[in-house]
C-alpha cells in the first residue's frame, strides 16, 4: 500500500481508504448519503442525516473511515464503505492505540455502512487501511452477532485466521415481520396474555375517564417541528427533567434533535405517534425510517397520568401500527438490555456485543488488550449492578412517584 495523502491508503486492489474529520460541508457527504441507500445493513445513527447533527453534540473527536473508489475530494467519488470512528490511545491506561466505533447517548449501534454489492471487499479495505492509519486493533461497537454483518465478519476473521474477542453481549427487544405474511403480521400481538390485554383495555378506560383519549401519528413535515418541541416539554416536565438529563436541559442536544426531526422529516422517514386527550399529550414516542426498518428512539409520558400508564398504551398502539404497515418488517427498540416496555410487546431479540479484533499483520499485543478489555467490562457491569441496586432502594421508599411501571 501506498500513502498518497496525509490521511489516506490505497489498498493492493485500488480502493482508497481516508480518515477525515466529521464535517458537514465535506465534498464527500454526498456520497455517504448515496452509500445510505444500498449498505449491506442499514445504521440509523451512521446516516449522515443522524451523525452530522450529533457532531456538535458528541462527536468532538470523530473521524471518519472512508472506502471508496478515488480521495474523498475527488469529484465522482463512489463510496463502499463508511465508519465514523474515535482513536483511542488511552483505551486501556496504556499507550495501546484502538480504532473505536463512535458510539454516544444517542447512538447505540455501530454497523459499518458497507456496500450491499461488495461488502467483503469493503470491509477487506477497511480494515486494512486502518491498520495502516491507526494501528494493528480495532473494536466494532454494539454490533449484531447474528445476521448478514456477523457472518461477513466472522468468514473474513477465519479466512484471515484474525483473533478477537467479545465483551459486553446483550439482548434488547427487536420486532422481525420478514417471514410473516399478512395473516402473521394481524396476529403478531396474539402472544399477549389475556391478562395483559385486560390491564391494557381498563388503562386505556381510565385514561378516557377525564375525556376522549386518541392516538395520532404525525408525518407531516410542516406539523414535526411542532410536534418534537412538544414532545421536548413533555420529556423536560418528566422525571428526567427532574433529574436534569432531559433533552430541554441542554440546547445542544434540543437543537439536534430538532434538526434530526427536520432532516428525517424532509425524507418521510420520521414519525412521532402520540396519546393527546383534549389538546394535552399524555405519551409520545419518537422514531426513525430507513428502508424498512424503525428506530424507536425515544419516549416520554405525562407523570401526571403514569399510573394508568400512558406509556405502555402508546407504544402497544405504536406496535400495532407497525404490523399494520406493509413498509415496515423490521424495528429497533433502540432500548437498555431486558427493558420491560418493548419487551412486552416485541417478542425478538437483537443480540449485540462489541467486538475487538486484531488487523492483518497481527498484534503482539492483542492478548493484553483482550484481558485489559476483558476488566474493563466486569469493573463496569458491576457498577452498573451497585447502582441498579441503588435506585431500587431509592425507588422503593418513593413508590408513589414512581414513573410509569410499563415504560
Amino acid at each position: 500500500m501506498t500513502r498518497t495523502a496525509a490521511r489516506s491508503i490505497v489498498t493492493p486492489d485500488g480502493l482508497v481508504v481516508a480518515l477525515r474529520p466529521l464535517q458537514a460541508d465535506a465534498p464527500w457527504v454526498a456520497a455517504w448519503h448515496d452509500l445510505g441507500r444500498r449498505p449491506l445493513l442499514d445504521n440509523l445513527f451512521y446516516d449522515p442525516d443522524y451523525a452530522l447533527p450529533a457532531a456538535d453534540a458528541f462527536g468532538r473527536d470523530v473521524q471518519v473511515a472512508l472506502v471508496g473508489d478515488r480521495l474523498p475530494e475527488e469529484p465522482g467519488l463512489r463510496l463502499l464503505g463508511v465508519w465514523p470512528v474515535q482513536v483511542r490511545r488511552w483505551r486501556w491506561g496504556l499507550p495501546l492505540l484502538l480504532a473505536m466505533g463512535w458510539m454516544h447517548d444517542f447512538g447505540i449501534f455501530g454497523a459499518p455502512l458497507l456496500d450491499g454489492a461488495e461488502p467483503a471487499r469493503a470491509l477487506d479495505a477497511l480494515v486494512f487501511g486502518l491498520r495502516r492509519l491507526v494501528g494493528p486493533r480495532l473494536m466494532l461497537t454494539h454490533v449484531p452477532t447474528a445476521g448478514p454483518f456477523a457472518d461477513l465478519l466472522s468468514d473474513w476473521l477465519d479466512r484471515h485466521a484474525l483473533r478477537h474477542a467479545r465483551f459486553w453481549a446483550h439482548e434488547r427487544a427487536f420486532l422481525d415481520l420478514t417471514d410473516r405474511d399478512a395473516d402473521g403480521r394481524a396476529t403478531y400481538l396474539g402472544h399477549l396474555s389475556s391478562r395483559k390485554q385486560r390491564k391494557l383495555r381498563q388503562a386505556w378506560d381510565r385514561l378516557s375517564a377525564d375525556g376522549p383519549v386518541t392516538f395520532e401519528t404525525i408525518r407531516d413535515p410542516a406539523a414535526l417541528p411542532a410536534a418534537i418541541d412538544d414532545y421536548i416539554a413533555l420529556e423536560g416536565a418528566g422525571w428526567k427533567g427532574a433529574r436534569g438529563t432531559a433533552i430541554a436541559d441542554d440546547a445542544i442536544q434540543t437543537r439536534m434533535m430538532r434538526a434530526f426531526t427536520a432532516r428525517f422529516g424532509a425524507r418521510g422517514a420520521v414519525r412521532i405517534d402520540r396519546l393527546r386527550r383534549e389538546g394535552r399529550t399524555l405519551a409520545a414516542v419518537v422514531s426513525f425510517t430507513t428502508r424498512g426498518q424503525l428506530w424507536s428512539l425515544k419516549i416520554s409520558y405525562d407523570s401526571a397520568v403514569a399510573r394508568h400508564s400512558p406509556g405502555a398504551l402508546a407504544f402497544h398502539r405504536l406496535t400495532q401500527a407497525v404490523v399494520a404497515d406493509p413498509a415496515l418488517t423490521r424495528a429497533d427498540s433502540c432500548a437498555p438490555p431486558h427493558y420491560p416496555l418493548p419487551e412486552t410487546f416485541w417478542t425478538e431479540r437483537l443480540a449485540l456485543a462489541h467486538i475487538l479484533v486484531e488487523a492483518p499483520g497481527g498484534d503482539r499485543l492483542f492478548p493484553l488488550a483482550a484481558r485489559l478489555e476483558g476488566w474493563r467490562a466486569e469493573a463496569s457491569l458491576r457498577l452498573k449492578a451497585w447502582r441498579d441496586r441503588l435506585r431500587a432502594r431509592v425507588s422503593g421508599k418513593a413508590a408513589e412517584r414512581a414513573p410509569d411501571p410499563d415504560a
